[in-house]
């Protein structure tokens, strides 16, 4: 049976789980500006040609060295942005019960997330970043100004929440997703604060699933990855970690471990990620590139060719969706196979169509793969 078959079986018995499941998302928030370079402007509005590819886009910036250059970029689309509320987004359109504590605005909640906001009961405790992401067709490239995260730490989320309430959300989650470690200073030291002051003091529950997404770590120093991935074994202690990675940072984590990495094959992305699970001791590690997916697990190693767009209506996004897709599929009982056939197919689905789709969205998806 293939993976896809084998999927849709899973899910006809399963998919109903998901609404009895509770996640807890944060810790970001971000503006996303969508945008695309100009090559060649023909008119006004949208009337141009883009810079379709990051070598093309790079050529255009060398060529302007020791001169310069003036790129327009074009705006798509001002979103909701940032990789926790993109998750969190997707996993309510998948029919979870999601709850929220991130950057949405310090004194009041930002036009943009009012909606996502009252949908998540969501807790602010910051102002969000703000990121232009420029978009090509083999990738993007983010430029985020994030200062106003550099706010976030314990204490301050406690001020905002209240630690019994703190607690609680704690308690009743089945999962606890806290993403984009790159872009807040603080947060090796919240999670720290988590383990030691927080975690001690709910009930222990083995199968609660705590996700860690790093977003793109190469501007953090070695020793602070480092860190980070010693305090992430710590989590174990308290339920079952998964640490999603896109290829890049797959790379990257095997660089400062010193493990080989040959490629994209389905072989070698499944000794990727079992020989980072082995070293990490976490439970699951899921790596993602735009084209396919592996895990590694208790089970065993498993990989799917995902459903590739060549032409996506947006990428920003598509890995906090294929995160969506992977967490909730676990959470509901899914094989790791069919995990990343779910996981694969949220992201396939939100590049072709610019939004989160539903289980059963997703189930008519997959059929016509």
């Amino acid at each position: 049976m293939d993976n896809k078959r084998q999927t849709l079986n899973e899910l006809e018995t399963k998919a109903s789980l998901a609404s009895t499941k509770n996640a807890l998302i944060g810790i970001d928030g971000f503006i996303d500006k969508i945008v695309h370079p100009v090559d060649q402007r023909n008119g006004p509005g949208k009337d141009y040609t883009p810079i379709t590819l990051i070598e093309a886009f790079g050529a255009r910036i060398s060529s302007a060295a020791g001169k310069s250059a003036n790129i327009e970029l074009a705006p798509v689309v001002d979103k909701l942005g940032g990789n926790g509320p993109i998750m969190a987004n997707a996993q309510l359109a998948q029919g979870l019960k999601v709850r929220y504590i991130g950057a949405l605005g310090k004194n009041s909640v930002h036009p943009l997330f009012q909606d996502f906001a009252q949908a998540t009961a969501a807790v602010s405790i910051a102002d969000p970043g703000v990121t232009h992401a420029v978009e090509f067709t083999d990738g993007k490239i983010m430029f985020g100004s994030s200062t106003s995260l550099e706010q976030i730490d314990y204490a301050q989320i406690v001020d905002a929440v209240g630690l019994d309430t703190l607690k609680a959300l704690f308690t009743e989650s089945d999962c606890i997703g806290m993403v984009n470690w790159t872009m807040i200073p603080y947060l090796s030291d919240v999670f720290k604060d988590f383990l030691d002051q927080l975690l001690p003091q709910i009930p222990l529950n083995p199968e609660r699933i705590f996700f860690f997404d790093l977003a793109d770590p190469e501007k953090r120093s070695g020793e602070d990855l480092r860190e980070l991935l010693g305090i992430l074994q710590r989590f174990e202690h308290f339920g079952k970690v998964i640490l999603g990675l896109n290829y890049r940072e797959a790379q990257q984590i095997a660089t400062l471990l010193d493990l080989p990495h040959t490629g994209k094959s389905a072989e070698s992305l499944k000794a990727l990620a079992t020989e980072i699970r082995e070293q990490l001791k976490l439970d699951t590690i899921a790596i993602h590139p735009t084209d396919c997916a592996a895990c590694a697990t208790d089970q065993g190693a498993f990989y799917v060719d995902g459903p590739y767009s060549k032409s996506p209506k947006i990428t920003t996004g598509a890995g906090d969706h294929f995160n969506s897709g992977f967490v909730t599929a676990r959470l509901i009982g899914l094989s790791p196979i069919c995990a990343l056939t779910l996981a694969t197919a949220t992201s396939g689905y939100y590049v072709r169509t610019a939004r989160s789709p539903s289980l059963p969205q997703l189930i008519q998806f997959i059929q016509t793969w």
